[in-house]
């Protein structure tokens, strides 16, 4: 295993790694072990109780932080007709139809961050799944991004909008803010992930739900929290 830096493992001596901690706790203390010289993001990761194997285990949306990101996202709309211009108007960074299509079929233009297109265009869209797919910025109405309603999409992207989706190992990883944040905006941010995977529990997942939660800076170490005092609010 490579040698860990010295910054990391000052900050590791900090974290007790057998303690559950409270989210307020564990949210000053990801502050504390932030050590990089620039302004790191704070990462969720959370184990759910589920067996994504199944479509009835399958947990994905997306929500609307408080305090957004801390991230700027560059969003492409694929639409047509009075579409693309509301798109524009919203804020959109790149607005087009199938020359859009093209230009990341042809020529693998990729520079974007979020692709919300309009369900009479995915037609057009699905010709590029194979590229958009593997990279996770396919369309999708469960995450609000296939839709007729371009205008609040691209509001809420811009506005912090974000997506979870449990991988094969169970796990979601999603970004509740920048250190610079601060305790009170990244608690209301967490909360909100929180709050949102405690609703999207499917009914067919068994025994205990959030099997492990945890926080940690782009390059800090990772701080566990009381999942099970979170079921319980």
């Amino acid at each position: 295993m490579a040698k860990r830096g010295k910054n990391y493992q000052e900050s590791a001596k900090l974290v007790d790694r057998n303690k559950l901690y409270d989210p307020v706790e564990a949210i000053e203390l990801v502050q504390k072990t932030a050590k990089a010289k620039f302004d790191e993001t704070v990462e969720l990761a959370v184990r759910l109780g589920v067996d994504p194997r199944h479509a009835d285990q399958q947990v994905r949306g997306a929500v609307v932080l408080p305090h957004g990101t801390g991230k700027t996202r560059k969003v492409l709309v694929i639409a047509k007709g009075d579409k693309l211009n509301e798109a524009e108007a919203a804020g959109a960074d790149y607005v087009g139809g199938e020359e859009m299509v093209a230009k990341i079929q042809n020529e693998g233009w990729l520079d974007f961050d979020v692709v919300v297109a309009t369900p009479d265009m995915m037609g057009v869209v699905g010709r590029i799944g194979r590229i958009l797919g593997p990279k996770g910025l396919m369309p999708n109405p469960k995450s609000g991004t296939v839709t007729f309603d371009v205008e609040k999409a691209v509001k809420d992207i811009k506005a912090g909008k974000v997506e979870y989706r449990v991988d094969k190992a169970s796990i979601i990883h999603v970004p509740i803010g920048k250190v610079s944040f601060g305790t009170e905006k990244l608690k209301e941010n967490f909360d909100t992930i929180i709050d949102a995977l405690i609703k999207a529990k499917p009914a067919a997942a068994k025994g205990r739900y959030l099997r492990s939660v945890t926080i940690s800076s782009t390059m800090g170490p990772g701080i566990k929290i009381n999942g099970q005092s979170l079921m319980e609010k």
